[in-house]
């Protein structure tokens, strides 16, 4: 079911700052009068994990937010001594279990149109707690994907 919500440009700019210029660590988008996603926080390249999960989580606990993270960690394959550096793009639907249904049911129904537009995303998650959206949590979903 689509919401009828649109995606602004500055959205799928900042995109391609972050997946091909590696400008940014990360960027939280937010829905602006229920109408459109728009960027509402851009996070520094240098930026860690912690400051994403704060700036998500910023407008509050009856609030939803997507967040795009460029996340890297260390891949060792099975029968080789070397790890490589990874890089995955996620794309995370954060729906606090104490936002309102109607606020829930907007984000999770114009996450589609926020994911169609952003091409290249290697994971989608859906978070309603700091558990699911830990790191560790992230950094498993990210690590299920990769070739043994």
């Amino acid at each position: 079911m689509a919401s009828g919500v649109t995606v602004s440009d500055a959205c799928k700019t900042t995109y391609e700052e972050i997946k091909k210029d590696k400008k940014h660590r990360y960027v939280v988008f937010f829905i602006r009068d229920e109408k459109q996603i728009d960027v509402e926080t851009i996070g520094e390249r240098n930026a860690e994990y912690d400051q994403f999960l704060e700036d998500l989580q910023k407008g509050g606990t009856g609030e939803c937010r997507y967040g795009l993270f460029d996340f890297e960690y260390t891949h060792q394959c099975q029968g080789t001594s070397e790890a490589s550096k990874k890089q995955k793009l996620f794309l995370m639907s954060w729906c606090p279990d104490t936002a309102k249904v109607k606020k829930k049911m907007l984000y999770s129904s114009s996450f589609d149109a926020l994911k169609k537009s952003l091409v290249g995303v290697q994971k989608c998650i859906q978070a309603t707690d700091l558990s699911e959206a830990s790191q560790e949590a992230v950094e498993e979903k990210l690590r299920a994907t990769d070739r043994q």
